[in-house]
């Protein structure tokens, strides 16, 4: 129970004093936006490892090094945890915005820091809002702007290694021309969804997949890219589990 009265406090105390901190990153938007995105990463990034610390996590990563340098890129990651974003996000080499839910940019102090982010937030009651997002998704990765996003479209409850993926998610690749990153989280939900409300210090694994461009793919593969990217993900992930 300390795990989590010390991760609640930390948060807490982190928006708070980060308030201040987001009324000069707005001042200094108008003049110089991409310091404000350098500097919202940095951040939010240690913000993240603190998170990681008082939780006790470690982690094994592998395949780090397949991630591209030089262009943005669609993360495609599986999501069994509420921690799959705090463990993803301090590793992202570039700016790099998540895709979530419409009612995180409602909460106060994290909607704001989740702007500044390039985030990006999904109304699944709304059709036009949703093509609108992934418009904006596109947008971004052409202008250098990772994207990363859960195409299970919900975190996974079941004992199934993954769910399936929604096709459209993969529009933000195949518009913008940008290579998928896939990548498999094993073990997150011991940290805390296992065992709720105890946080529990876990070995977690993450695999960063080489790289899929859709131009070296058959017709086929290209078609049914959703069926490509989850084999991959699903494959990795029962041999991680094991």
């Amino acid at each position: 129970m300390i795990r989590l009265v010390l991760t609640l406090l930390f948060i807490v105390i982190f928006l708070i004093f980060s308030i201040p901190i987001q009324l000069v990153l707005l001042i200094i938007k108008i003049f110089n936006p991409q310091l404000v995105k350098t500097a919202s990463l940095a951040i939010v990034s240690w913000a993240f490892r603190c998170i990681i610390f008082i939780c006790g996590i470690k982690q094994t990563v592998i395949g780090e090094e397949n991630v591209p340098k030089d262009k943005a890129v669609l993360y495609v990651g599986n999501h069994r945890s509420y921690f799959d974003i705090v463990l993803t996000y301090p590793r992202v080499p570039g700016p790099t915005g998540f895709i979530s839910k419409d009612v995180i940019k409602k909460v106060p102090i994290l909607g704001f820091w989740m702007v500044f982010l390039d985030c990006l937030f999904l109304d699944r009651k709304d059709l036009r809002k949703g093509l609108e997002m992934v418009l904006s998704a596109i947008d971004k990765v052409k202008n250098g702007i990772s994207i990363f996003i859960f195409p299970e479209g919900t975190r996974n409850t079941t004992d199934a290694p993954v769910l399936d993926f929604h096709k459209g998610s993969f529009k933000i690749a195949q518009k913008s021309g940008c290579p998928i990153v896939p990548v498999v989280i094993n073990h997150s939900r011991d940290i805390f969804e296992n065992h709720m409300p105890f946080l529990k210090a876990t070995h977690v694994t993450i695999e960063y997949c080489p790289p899929v461009y859709l131009n070296e793919l058959e017709k086929e593969d290209q078609r049914n890219i959703d069926v490509y990217v989850k084999d991959i993900i699903e494959k990795t992930y029962i041999k991680n589990e094991k």
